[in-house]
């Protein structure tokens, strides 16, 4: 049999290499190792979906296996993570396409590099970052009707990320996640991302997509209230803080030429903010 050695490709990424707290202290005692069952098996998915190494064919079939193990039907112990996600959705009781939709995205990045505008840019996200936060939603035994509040906050952190990281989802991966439909219409091309700086054009683009986040946050911030958990509503608040932070320093810096982010202070301030405003 195979041994996880031989199907994951760990990137060597964890939980604080995120925008977000994962499995923090905020998060009842009971529940954190169901949020890490959960984030171990993204992360290796994402690994897979991220390798360059890797060609498309053979990430789609190691894909295809996680899907098979969260549905039960693959036993193989390469594939543990899988397994473990599955056996814990069943036993919470909670739905399994919160993996299996983010394995359907990851197929996706396998075989698809460009996004014609942001309807279909949003639709990946949907599928690559709305599941994580439905899941503790979920977990946590909150309202499914606040689904779509949690939908805005994971899609707006997830552009907010390929924004950060645009210059080098296309030297590594050839991947563009900016609507190549308003790149055309403000005279950039993919190209431009090679550059060690953003031409005017690009900066543009990235300036549009700061629009449609920021109006993806105005939803998102009606959630942390919504919550009826208080420690989610905590980490969720803090979660908005740091997508507000976040999207107002990639409104001013230039993420060809730096690494748009908040560092430990830009942190702490983010996080303190975001908890004074839920409970003042």
């Amino acid at each position: 049999m195979n041994t996880a050695a031989t199907i994951e490709t760990p990137s060597g990424k964890g939980a604080g290499d995120e925008n977000f707290p994962v499995g923090s202290w905020l998060l009842p005692k009971d529940l954190r190792p169901d949020v890490a069952v959960y984030y171990a098996f993204a992360r290796a998915i994402d690994d897979i979906a991220d390798n360059p190494d890797l060609p498309a064919g053979d990430k789609i079939a190691r894909l295809e296996g996680f899907a098979a193990a969260v549905n039960g039907g693959n036993a193989d112990p390469a594939y543990i993570k899988g397994q473990a996600a599955g056996a814990m959705f069943a036993r919470k009781g909670i739905p399994k396409r919160h993996g299996l939709d983010l394995i359907s995205a990851f197929i996706q990045d396998a075989t698809k590099s460009r996004y014609a505008d942001w309807a279909e840019l949003i639709g990946y996200c949907e599928r690559s970052a709305s599941p994580v936060g439905r899941f503790l939603l979920d977990l946590h035994g909150e309202d499914p009707a606040l689904h779509p509040l949690s939908d805005a906050l994971c899609n707006a952190l997830q552009v907010i990320n390929h924004l950060q990281d645009c210059g080098k989802d296309y030297a590594a991966l050839d991947r563009v996640y900016l609507p190549t439909d308003w790149m055309a219409a403000e005279g950039t091309g993919v190209t431009d991302l090679a550059l060690p700086e953003t031409t005017a054009g690009l900066r543009r683009v990235i300036d549009r997509a700061i629009v449609g986040t920021e109006e993806l946050l105005v939803e998102a911030r009606k959630l942390p209230k919504a919550l009826k958990h208080r420690r989610l509503a905590a980490e969720t608040a803090i979660i908005v803080s740091v997508a507000d932070k976040l999207t107002r320093r990639l409104a001013r810096r230039d993420p060809l030429a730096e690494r748009v982010a908040l560092g430990p202070l830009g942190f702490t301030g983010a996080a303190l903010s975001g908890l004074l405003r839920l409970w003042f």
